[in-house]
Protein backbone atom coordinates (compact mmCIF):
# COMPACT_ATOMS: atom_id res chain seq x y z
CA UNK A 1 0.00 0.00 0.00
CA UNK A 2 2.95 2.31 0.62
CA UNK A 3 3.94 1.96 -3.03
CA UNK A 4 0.54 3.24 -4.22
CA UNK A 5 0.82 6.48 -2.25
CA UNK A 6 4.36 7.86 -2.24
CA UNK A 7 3.35 10.84 -0.04
CA UNK A 8 2.58 8.43 2.80
CA UNK A 9 5.91 6.61 2.63
CA UNK A 10 7.25 8.35 5.73
CA UNK A 11 4.18 7.56 7.80
CA UNK A 12 4.80 3.82 7.86
CA UNK A 13 8.23 4.10 9.47
CA UNK A 14 8.27 3.09 13.13
CA UNK A 15 8.59 5.96 15.61
CA UNK A 16 6.90 8.47 13.31
CA UNK A 17 3.85 9.12 15.47
CA UNK A 18 4.34 12.89 15.29
CA UNK A 19 3.71 12.95 11.53
CA UNK A 20 0.63 10.76 11.95
CA UNK A 21 -0.65 13.07 14.71
CA UNK A 22 -0.24 16.09 12.40
CA UNK A 23 -2.16 14.31 9.64
CA UNK A 24 -4.93 13.31 12.07
CA UNK A 25 -5.11 16.90 13.33
CA UNK A 26 -5.35 18.27 9.78
CA UNK A 27 -8.03 15.70 8.93
CA UNK A 28 -9.95 16.61 12.10
CA UNK A 29 -9.95 20.29 11.10
CA UNK A 30 -11.25 19.49 7.62
CA UNK A 31 -13.96 17.20 9.02
CA UNK A 32 -14.95 19.89 11.54
CA UNK A 33 -15.35 22.55 8.84
CA UNK A 34 -17.33 20.22 6.59
CA UNK A 35 -19.61 19.16 9.45
CA UNK A 36 -20.20 22.77 10.51
CA UNK A 37 -21.40 23.58 7.00
CA UNK A 38 -23.41 20.34 6.78
CA UNK A 39 -25.07 20.72 10.20
CA UNK A 40 -25.98 24.35 9.47
CA UNK A 41 -27.50 23.19 6.19
CA UNK A 42 -29.49 20.50 8.01
CA UNK A 43 -30.67 23.09 10.55
CA UNK A 44 -31.74 25.61 7.90
CA UNK A 45 -33.47 22.92 5.84
CA UNK A 46 -35.28 21.68 8.95
CA UNK A 47 -36.45 25.19 9.81
CA UNK A 48 -37.61 25.76 6.23
CA UNK A 49 -39.35 22.37 6.00
CA UNK A 50 -41.14 22.78 9.33
CA UNK A 51 -42.36 26.29 8.50
CA UNK A 52 -41.61 27.57 12.00
CA UNK A 53 -41.21 31.34 12.09
CA UNK A 54 -38.65 32.21 14.76
CA UNK A 55 -40.00 35.77 15.06
CA UNK A 56 -43.44 34.46 16.02
CA UNK A 57 -42.00 31.71 18.19
CA UNK A 58 -40.30 34.02 20.67
CA UNK A 59 -42.78 36.87 20.32
CA UNK A 60 -44.86 38.10 23.23
CA UNK A 61 -48.48 39.10 22.87
CA UNK A 62 -49.08 42.69 21.76
CA UNK A 63 -51.03 44.97 24.05
CA UNK A 64 -52.55 48.32 23.32
CA UNK A 65 -50.71 51.24 24.91
CA UNK A 66 -52.64 54.52 24.86
CA UNK A 67 -49.46 56.64 24.96
CA UNK A 68 -47.72 55.13 21.92
CA UNK A 69 -50.51 53.48 19.88
CA UNK A 70 -53.46 54.67 17.82
CA UNK A 71 -56.66 52.65 18.18
CA UNK A 72 -58.36 51.69 14.91
CA UNK A 73 -61.21 49.47 16.10
CA UNK A 74 -63.03 48.95 19.38
CA UNK A 75 -64.81 45.77 20.43
CA UNK A 76 -66.96 44.65 23.35
CA UNK A 77 -65.74 41.92 25.68
CA UNK A 78 -67.40 40.30 28.66
CA UNK A 79 -65.61 39.99 31.95
CA UNK A 80 -65.95 37.05 34.29
CA UNK A 81 -68.23 38.06 37.15
CA UNK A 82 -69.41 41.27 35.46
CA UNK A 83 -72.87 41.90 34.05
CA UNK A 84 -71.84 44.58 31.56
CA UNK A 85 -69.32 44.11 28.73
CA UNK A 86 -66.44 46.57 28.40
CA UNK A 87 -65.00 48.27 25.31
CA UNK A 88 -61.48 47.27 24.32
CA UNK A 89 -59.22 48.38 21.51
CA UNK A 90 -59.07 45.29 19.30
CA UNK A 91 -56.97 46.73 16.46
CA UNK A 92 -54.31 49.41 16.68
CA UNK A 93 -51.21 50.81 15.04
CA UNK A 94 -48.01 50.96 17.05
CA UNK A 95 -46.31 54.27 16.18
CA UNK A 96 -42.86 52.88 16.99
CA UNK A 97 -43.33 49.94 14.58
CA UNK A 98 -41.63 50.83 11.28
CA UNK A 99 -43.71 48.31 9.30
CA UNK A 100 -46.96 50.15 9.99
CA UNK A 101 -48.85 46.87 10.24
CA UNK A 102 -51.94 46.98 12.42
CA UNK A 103 -51.74 44.91 15.59
CA UNK A 104 -54.74 42.79 16.56
CA UNK A 105 -55.87 41.66 19.99
CA UNK A 106 -55.84 37.88 20.24
CA UNK A 107 -59.33 36.33 20.41
CA UNK A 108 -58.34 34.20 23.41
CA UNK A 109 -57.17 37.17 25.47
CA UNK A 110 -58.78 37.34 28.88
CA UNK A 111 -59.32 40.67 30.65
CA UNK A 112 -59.56 40.82 34.43
CA UNK A 113 -60.50 43.64 36.74
CA UNK A 114 -57.84 44.36 39.34
CA UNK A 115 -58.42 45.24 42.97
CA UNK A 116 -57.86 48.91 42.07
CA UNK A 117 -60.81 48.84 39.64
CA UNK A 118 -58.64 49.02 36.51
CA UNK A 119 -58.71 46.41 33.76
CA UNK A 120 -55.68 44.24 33.04
CA UNK A 121 -54.89 41.70 30.34
CA UNK A 122 -54.45 38.26 31.86
CA UNK A 123 -51.43 36.72 30.14
CA UNK A 124 -52.04 33.32 31.68
CA UNK A 125 -49.72 30.41 31.03
CA UNK A 126 -49.25 29.79 27.35
CA UNK A 127 -46.93 26.89 26.70
CA UNK A 128 -45.56 26.83 23.19
CA UNK A 129 -44.02 23.44 22.64
CA UNK A 130 -42.71 24.47 19.23
CA UNK A 131 -39.88 26.26 21.03
CA UNK A 132 -39.02 23.06 22.89
CA UNK A 133 -39.07 21.23 19.56
CA UNK A 134 -36.71 23.75 17.95
CA UNK A 135 -34.29 23.52 20.89
CA UNK A 136 -34.44 19.72 20.74
CA UNK A 137 -33.82 19.76 17.00
CA UNK A 138 -30.81 22.06 17.40
CA UNK A 139 -29.42 19.84 20.18
CA UNK A 140 -29.90 16.74 18.02
CA UNK A 141 -28.05 18.34 15.09
CA UNK A 142 -25.16 19.38 17.37
CA UNK A 143 -24.90 15.91 18.96
CA UNK A 144 -25.05 14.31 15.49
CA UNK A 145 -22.19 16.52 14.31
CA UNK A 146 -20.04 15.84 17.36
CA UNK A 147 -20.53 12.08 17.25
CA UNK A 148 -19.93 11.96 13.49
CA UNK A 149 -16.70 13.96 13.88
CA UNK A 150 -15.46 11.70 16.68
CA UNK A 151 -16.27 8.58 14.64
CA UNK A 152 -14.58 9.82 11.45
CA UNK A 153 -11.43 11.07 13.18
CA UNK A 154 -11.03 7.87 15.21
CA UNK A 155 -11.57 5.78 12.09
CA UNK A 156 -8.92 7.77 10.19
CA UNK A 157 -6.48 7.46 13.12
CA UNK A 158 -6.99 3.68 13.23
CA UNK A 159 -6.44 3.39 9.47
CA UNK A 160 -3.15 5.27 9.75
CA UNK A 161 -2.04 3.09 12.67
CA UNK A 162 -2.99 -0.09 10.80
CA UNK A 163 -1.07 1.06 7.73
CA UNK A 164 1.97 1.79 9.91
CA UNK A 165 1.79 -1.61 11.64
CA UNK A 166 1.46 -3.42 8.29
CA UNK A 167 4.60 -1.79 6.94
CA UNK A 168 6.59 -2.69 10.08
CA UNK A 169 5.68 -6.37 9.93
Amino acid sequence: MAQDFPSQAGLEEPGNEARRAIRVQRYARIVTIVLIVLCNGIFLFGMWASGVNLDELANTQDQFNAQSDVCLRLSWQRLAGSTEPIRLCSEWINLSDPTGKPHVLDKNTKVRQGSDGRYYVDQGIKADYRLVGVVGFVAAVIVFGMLTRRYLVNRYRLQLEMAASRSVV
